[in-house]
């Protein structure tokens, strides 16, 4: 008896153990493809989701390994970056003032660096992607960020005072995409071209402060400022825009790496819906502002009072590439004593639309085209369009780049033929503001003579009210040819330019 019940106990025991033993390798079995679950999860994972979760400053190479590291780079580049920092400082001053220029807005007679320096903080290259999309050529993907100490001080000249702006707390991260062309003779690049990646969207960060003066003596102008960035931005430096720069030595022909047209698109503006209205007595004057590249807008005409607008208005835009480039349309209210409210955008896709197919269109309007930031989420109404792409033919695309070229100088001739007419016709008013205690041309809607208090300027400053800021030889509000520089600094003037503080340092003086 005591034989068979140890037989019995040891073949219970063994059976335990058994299926103790088969439970915990099953149990191990489904951990390990859990996790392998998770790691397959995660290799999914775009760049938009890593971001997400990572946050925003994640080193390219982090997320995506085909981005390498070059540390042994940024070793040698805060060795040379002193004649490097002298050499971009020289090549900047020359390259970017003449864009400056084309891209100033109304109000603004000259805008260029009267200090420069690029610090002593090299940049920092995060990582370095090598890719071939083009037989003859290697692309470089660059991951760059810089938060250095640069000394920026931009001269903003208005037609009658000027005002230093100082670039202060600069940072930028995005991706420099850079192309190199080859050829069979020494250095073996004939060429370079250079740009931002659209995606992810290029961030520059920045602080803006008068130097010696307040932002506030001239209202709007830091809006000026932020939106000339902004476009000069994403007009000239962002993917597919470029920047060609052929390599002394070498004779090679570079047009095929310069952004050509490709083709047109018709967009009409048929109408909106339910837009939100930004007056606290009756309705919104709406309009549209529609463009591919920001220095070729459109506007339609406004409607009065009427949150439902109809306009039907027909527009060609033309477009360099379809597959990166996006309709942008905004929305204002246009107000006629200050600045513009926007009462919505949208972005269409150009590589959404069918060639040679009229498609009408209903966009969802939202505060901001980045949507990780909007806050406000309320409705901001339906705007409806019709468009049709046209892709060239090579004569085309040839005739529509010459009709480019030639409306970009044209609108270069009107800016300084309209600013030497107001500067002229400001100085005309100066010296009648010596002449009359009262000045006419800025008197302020309401008032039939300055406000009290206000007093008349000898050396043609002019005369400055106390209701919606009348003045007499432009301080406060620009030549009387200027709708745009009226809406801009058409108000009272406070800090540094008004008449009660200025000094000999802070006001130009004009002669009698």
């Amino acid at each position: 008896m005591g034989f068979i019940s140890g037989v019995v106990m040891g073949m219970i025991i063994g059976v335990a153990l058994i299926a103790g033993w088969s439970r915990a390798m099953a149990r191990r079995a489904a951990k390990r493809s859990a996790k392998a679950a998770d790691v397959n999860a995660l290799a999914s994972l775009d760049r938009e989701d890593v971001k997400k979760i990572c946050g925003e400053n994640l080193p390219e190479w982090v997320s995506f390994p085909e981005y390498e590291q070059v540390k042994w780079l940024n070793k040698q580049l805060s060795k040379l970056w002193p004649f490097v920092e002298e050499a971009a400082t020289m090549v900047i001053r020359d390259s970017v003032e003449p864009i400056l220029d084309d891209y100033r807005p109304a109000g603004i007679s000259s805008l260029k660096f009267s200090k420069l320096s690029l610090g002593t903080f090299p940049p920092k290259i995060e990582g370095i992607r090598i890719q071939s999309f083009k037989k003859g050529q290697i692309t470089m993907d660059v991951d760059f960020r810089w938060g250095g100490d640069p000394n920026i001080v931009l001269a903003v000249d208005t037609l009658v005072a000027s005002l230093p702006i100082q670039f202060k707390n600069l940072q930028v991260y995005t991706i420099i995409r850079v192309v190199f062309q080859l050829c069979d003779e020494i250095p073996c690049i004939s060429a370079v071209v250079v740009a931002l990646l659209a995606e992810p969207k290029p961030r520059i960060d920045y602080i803006l402060k008068a130097v010696g003066g307040s932002l506030t003596a001239m209202p709007g102008l830091s809006d000026m400022i932020d939106d000339t960035v902004a476009s000069l931005i994403a007009d000239m430096l962002q993917w597919p825009h470029r920047i060609v720069v052929p390599l002394g030595g070498v004779d090679v022909d570079v047009s095929d790496l310069e952004l050509k047209p490709h083709g047109k698109l018709t967009v009409t503006v048929v109408r909106a819906e339910s837009l939100k209205n930004k007056e606290l007595i009756g309705k919104s004057d709406p309009y549209v502002v529609l463009y591919i590249r920001p220095m070729f807008k459109e506007k339609t005409s406004v409607i009065d009072d009427n949150l439902n607008p109809e306009w039907n208005e027909t527009f060609s835009l033309i477009a360099e590439d379809k597959e990166t480039q996006h309709l942008i349309l905004q929305v204002f209210d246009e107000d006629k004593l200050k600045q513009d409210k926007r009462l919505g955008i949208a972005k269409l896709p150009l590589n959404d639309l069918e060639m040679e197919s009229v498609q009408e269109i209903n966009l969802q309007l939202l505060s901001s085209l980045d949507t990780t930031k909007v806050k406000d989420k309320k409705d901001r109404g339906v705007l409806t369009i019709k468009v049709l792409y046209h892709p060239f033919t090579k004569a085309e695309a040839l005739e529509a780049l010459e009709l480019e070229k030639k409306t970009v100088e044209e609108r270069r001739k009107t800016k300084e033929e309209t600013a030497a007419v107001s500067g002229a016709a400001d100085a005309a008013s100066g010296v009648t503001s010596t002449v009359t205690p009262a000045a006419g041309a800025g008197v302020a809607a309401g008032a039939a003579a300055p406000g009290a208090g206000a007093t008349a300027a000898g050396s043609g400053v002019g005369l400055v009210g106390t209701g919606i800021g009348a003045v007499g030889s432009g301080i406060g509000a620009f030549g009387t040819g200027l709708s745009k520089a009226g809406k801009f600094v058409g108000r009272t003037v406070t800090g540094p330019f008004s008449s009660a503080r200025r000094s000999a340092s802070s006001v130009p003086t004009i002669d009698e």
